[in-house]
């Protein structure tokens, strides 16, 4: 049985028409025909609206739809999609945006293999700045060409904007990234609530994260998270720069 039959089948066992589905995930009742025909397949936002409309989850729907094994969700994936579903919208589009990086940088992986050209980067337009910036990361880029000036351990590369990293990392500079892991005192890209910063890495003991401006005449443009601010933060990896430690963090 395909993923449309398993859905259809959730369907009917809750007594459930298409019209009632569909209004429930916000299409027409010919999208729902169209799912449960196999003819089109929802989009994100709708596929997690239907797992909660159905009272099911993702193995019930997606079992021997692909090729064996290909379409059941492991425990962790199952787990990673409940973490998913409790986030809230700027979380949700946080994750997103990680993830458009990641499969960038996977093609980029692919493009650049032997006997195809130079290894080539992605260079984001949505440049990083002291708390003001695109809240999409991901789409914006251009692609830039590793030569000689370019540090080989790059992965990508963003536009800097203002001067909270000053004199280390200037306004309009390119700052090179590469997904190494963050350490306590690097310089990372991150994102807060959907703003791309570029700021120096802190945790303390207790768990509460702090992103430096290395200009500490700019300490205005630092961000402090607490256990329960309710921001979101992700790290799109460290910046290929050296960068003196912050008073105590040597």
């Amino acid at each position: 049985m395909r993923f449309g039959e398993r859905m259809q089948a959730c369907r009917e066992a809750l007594g459930m028409t298409r019209p009632q589905l569909a209004a429930l995930l916000g299409v027409s009742p010919s999208a729902v025909s169209n799912y449960e025909k196999n003819i089109s397949f929802p989009k994100e936002e709708v596929m997690l609206r239907l797992f909660d409309c159905l009272e099911t989850d993702p193995n019930t729907l997606f079992q021997d739809s692909f090729r064996a094994g290909a379409g059941v969700l492991s425990q962790p994936e199952r787990q990673l999609l409940e973490r998913y579903r409790g986030l809230s919208p700027v979380g949700r589009e946080t994750v997103r945006s990680v993830v458009d990086a990641l499969c960038a940088y996977r093609d980029d992986l692919e493009s650049s293999r032997p006997g195809q050209g130079p290894r080539v980067i992605p260079l984001y337009r949505s440049p990083a700045a002291a708390g003001y910036a695109a809240p999409v990361f991901g789409e914006d880029f251009d692609y830039l060409t590793v030569d000689d000036t370019v540090p080989q351990a790059a992965e990508f590369a963003v536009r800097i904007r203002g001067d909270s990293m000053a004199p280390w990392i200037e306004d309009g500079s390119l700052a090179y990234v590469n997904r190494d892991p963050l350490k306590d005192g690097d310089v990372g890209i991150f994102c807060v609530d959907g703003d791309i910063l570029c700021k120096q890495y802190h945790k303390d003991p207790a768990g509460v994260v702090y992103l430096f401006s290395l200009n500490r005449a700019r300490a205005d443009a630092d961000v402090v998270l607490t256990a329960g601010s309710g921001q979101s933060l992700a790290c799109f990896g460290r910046v290929i720069v050296h960068a003196p430690p912050l008073p105590g963090m040597a």
